[in-house]
């Protein structure tokens, strides 16, 4: 399949992003654990640890900010939600140095 089907119709982003993060906090309730680590796999293969996730700019697209990785710069990934192929979420480290920021409510 080449282009991401979900069910029930039309795609709805936020709603799509805000059940992920819904998804982030049942995971650390049940676990027990006060962080996690989600970590994003699109389809070309490339693997982001994810600091968090934003339904912004929409038109099916979002935003990812990955964790900087050996002093690089901070940066914003603008994405088609269709370009997304797995989503993890585990524990963070002990000693995170990874932890997903949910939205403040």
């Amino acid at each position: 399949m080449s282009e991401l089907w979900l069910p029930g119709g039309a795609l709805d982003i936020d709603d799509f992003v805000r059940r992920v993060h819904q998804q982030v906090e049942r995971y650390a309730e049940r676990q027990g654990v006060a962080q996690t680590m989600v970590e994003i796999q699109l389809r070309d293969g490339a693997l982001h640890v994810l600091d968090t996730i934003s339904p912004e700019p929409g038109y099916g697209f979002v935003t990812l900010r990955p964790h900087p990785t050996d002093g690089d710069e901070r940066q914003e990934l603008i994405v088609p939600l269709a370009s997304v192929a797995q989503i993890r979420i585990s524990p963070a480290e002990k000693d995170p140095q990874f932890g997903f920021a949910l939205p403040e409510n």
